[in-house]
């Protein structure tokens, strides 16, 4: 049998892709032995010597042959480098260096990559640079990252110029003036880029207005602010709607007629584009008694938006819709994904269907995908199509219950148990729902209700998706799989310390099933800890992306998962219709034939990418609409759990709205209070006092930043009794009637006055100095 030193040294060498199956057709490993080759792996992955992600092993802080990569820099030659974007420090260590090699050809107009850049970036070992260090060549450039702040222009109407206040958080507290004469075309609230000079040791750094991006005084602008923040694109360019304005209704052509089928659509109440329809009943097979014939109709963006076109270059480019409260920034022009692609009722429109048969037990049995041209018998919303299966149908829905919504509520019923037996991770998490006014500010938060009729939709798509990547698996085309990682072994290891923290234990060993953490949360159910330790169990996994390699949908428990249901809004969904409609011959708008795996893959890092930076766009909208909402209820007392400890000090989640603020570790009571990363707590120094992760805390909010989406809180709970002061207790309290001051006692009354000055001068020097307000996430 191979030794540790070669199973390592043959994954370090091998230039493709490795896995169990590899090494044991290396060394002719088979049969029992490959149990002792599975804990020989676990062995060394928990040694660090090799790591484990998209179940293949990699030599411990190797990078994968393409990755997208930031520039960071020039070294002493000029060379620029690079750094992985996505690379954690925590749980990998120091990021390797990426010495980014001359392009052999430059094509005309291309632009020249320059620091501040995102690329893609096939890489190898550098060799006699050192283990950390890579040599690479761009792939493609992602994004252009101006040099600049973002900040809302105040201006100064006595002297002119003014100052800015920056979007970002963690420069909350900085002055940067802008003189008069700087300002540009700037005006007094607008969203501004500026440059920042260097400042001088007697003022704050002076700035120059070099954009002037929007008002924010105009209605529903907050989210300006994440679109260029994060450079998102927001404005189609002129041929981009030429082609759409150009583009015309499908026909039957080519296409199977399924207009007489009573599909519906079933969305959010103000959902402006459908693109998925559902239709189900009874299978009438007599070797499938209970069974049910299923089918989904995704609208056709294919026949719309065909490869190398322009729409196609500006949809990758997006990579998705985001969706902001005050407004969504498309990935297609309205023509398309408004009008020649929503399922609206009453129209002829094309689709990509698949017809599915389930067992009563909701077992797929088969699938077939068809091209065809479908009309809508009706657009419900959630809301309404629950209300008219619970027997309150309205005049829409009244001649539906029967011929469509209980057929597909019974199939329904039959892949909810196909799913229970699945355990697939069911979090608990509520959904809120920010409720603007007309001018875009917040009116209240709703907490949505989980009703029945988004489970059959999620669980009807999920099927969908399912039957996606099983056909294209069995063809030799390059797609994009779904795919989500189990969690990595430093996340399982700080949710055993949290587990602890409330009295749980996390089991050890075994392979890793969603059901572990679905155990934990039934155990937690009923308890003050049921909502904190979902979110603590969200925050373990690992993030979903795309990829061509598949390794599986951990969360849904499934083996092979890809995107099929949105088109519209995902350009990953279109890559997989196109696959299909070339693999299954099913007309025009297929996948080029000469598109490679390597280029899929350059894809799926690309939309993986514009995934995370819709994702985080969204969320600081949001948090700077909670803010603006609370700015309004300064001074006012909230109840809330401690979501997220750090050194600085501790976030606090409040229970209605959601909305996350920060509590400064200097502002909390009469100690010095330090970190403890095992317990996740705050511990005070002289009394043991501790504010730990979880725990519930009244608190009053002392300061709302509405621009950087920024929440300051004054802790007014007391924290829990420590182990040293709960001793200490005990012990005064047995010595209580021995005790005498004597002249050793005063003394050290005295040591411990003067110590507990130093201490307070410690923390308001700290108080004045800290000026910058984290996230929870950094």
């Amino acid at each position: 049998m191979p030794t540790k030193e070669a199973i390592a040294a043959f994954i370090a060498e091998s230039p493709g892709k490795v896995g169990k199956r590899e090494i044991a057709r290396a060394f002719g490993i088979g049969g029992g032995e490959r149990i002792w080759l599975k804990r020989m792996l676990r062995e060394l992955e928990d040694e660090g010597v090799i790591d484990r992600r998209r179940k293949v092993l990699h030599k411990a802080g190797r990078l994968p042959p393409v990755v997208l990569a930031d520039i960071t820099g020039r070294d002493t030659d000029g060379e620029l480098v690079a750094e992985p974007a996505e690379w954690s420090t925590e749980e990998d260590g120091k990021a390797p260096r990426i010495i980014i090699a001359p392009s052999r050809r430059q094509r005309a107009g291309e632009p020249a990559p320059g620091v501040g850049d995102r690329a893609l970036i096939r890489v190898e070992p550098a060799g006699e640079e050192g283990p950390q260090v890579y040599t690479g060549r761009i792939i493609k450039l992602i994004a252009r990252i101006k040099a600049q702040v973002l900040g809302v222009y105040r201006a100064n109407r006595e002297r002119g110029g003014g100052y800015l206040v920056p979007v970002d958080k963690k420069s909350l507290g900085r002055e940067i003036i802008i003189p008069a004469g700087a300002e540009g075309e700037a005006e007094d609230g607008d969203l501004v880029s500026v440059s920042v000079a260097r400042g001088t040791r007697l003022g704050p750094p002076q700035a120059k207005v070099r954009e002037r991006l929007g008002s924010l005084k105009s209605e529903r602008a907050i989210s300006l602010v994440a679109i260029h923040a994060h450079g998102i694109p927001h404005v189609f360019p002129p041929a981009v709607l030429r082609e759409a304005e150009a583009a015309k209704p499908a026909t039957l052509a080519g296409r199977e007629d399924w207009r007489a089928l009573p599909l519906v659509t079933i969305d959010p109440a103000d959902a402006k584009d459908h693109d998925d329809a559902v239709h189900a009943e009874p299978d009438e097979d007599p070797d499938n008694p209970g069974g049910h014939v299923l089918r989904v109709a995704i609208a056709d963006v294919a026949a719309y938006v065909t490869p190398g076109s322009a729409l196609d270059r500006e949809a990758l480019e997006r990579g998705n819709s985001v969706y902001f409260p005050d407004r969504v920034v498309p990935m297609l022009p309205e023509r398309i994904s408004n009008d020649l692609c929503s399922l609206r009722p009453g129209e002829d429109r094309p689709a990509l269907a698949v017809r599915i048969v389930i067992d009563a037990s909701g077992r797929k049995k088969r699938h077939s995908f068809h091209r065809v041209l479908m009309r809508s018998a009706a657009k419900l919303a959630y809301p309404q199509a629950q209300k008219a299966i619970d027997g309150r149908p309205d005049e829409v829905t009244d001649t539906l219950v029967e011929p469509v919504l209980r057929p597909l509520w019974a199939a329904y019923h039959a892949l909810a148990r196909a799913r229970d037996a699945r355990e697939p991770l069911a979090l608990d998490l509520p959904e809120r729902k920010l409720l603007l006014k007309e001018d875009g500010t917040v009116d209240h938060v709703l907490i949505l209700e989980r009703l029945d009729a988004h489970r059959l939709i999620e669980e009807f798509m999920i099927l969908a998706n399912v039957c996606a990547a099983e056909t294209l698996e069995k063809s030799d085309l390059p797609f994009t799989y779904r795919v989500h990682d189990e969690p990595s072994l430093e996340k399982m290891r700080v949710l055993g310390e949290v587990l602890a923290s409330i009295g749980l234990k996390l089991p050890k060993g075994g392979a890793l099933h969603p059901s572990l953490f679905n155990r934990i949360l039934a155990s937690v159910d009923k308890t003050p800890h049921r909502a904190f330790i979902n979110e603590i169990v969200l925050r373990s996994q690992a993030q979903a992306e795309y990829s061509t390699d598949n390794y599986g949908h951990f969360g849904l428990a499934l083996r092979r998962y890809a995107h099929f249901t949105s088109p519209i809004r995902r350009y990953a969904d279109l890559i997989v219709h196109r696959s299909l409609i070339r693999h299954l011959k099913l007309g025009d708008g297929g996948l080029p034939a000469s598109t490679t795996r390597e280029e899929m893959a350059e894809v799926a890092a690309r939309i993986s990418a514009a995934e995370r930076r819709a994702m985080a766009a969204e969320r600081e909208t949001i948090d700077r609409l909670i803010a603006h909402y609370m700015a309004d209820h300064v001074g006012a007392t909230f109840e809330g759990q401690i979501a997220g400890v750090t050194g600085a000090g501790l976030f606090v989640k409040l229970d209605h709205t959601g909305a996350d603020g920060f509590i400064p570790a200097a502002t909390l009571g009469a100690d010095y209070f330090r970190f403890d990363e095992r317990q996740h707590a705050l511990v005070g120094s002289r009394s043991g006092e501790v504010f730990r992760l979880g725990d519930r805390v009244t608190v009053r909010l002392v300061e709302a930043a509405p621009v950087a989406g920024a929440l300051r809180f004054e802790m007014l709970s007391d924290g829990k009794a420590g182990a040293r002061q709960s001793a200490q207790l005990r012990a005064r309290s047995r010595n209580a009637k021995s005790f005498r001051p004597g002249k050793s006692a005063k003394a050290a009354e005295r040591t411990a006055a003067r110590k507990a000055a130093r201490q307070k001068g410690a923390r308001n020097k700290r108080a004045e100095q800290d000026t910058t307000w984290p996230r929870r996430d950094d």
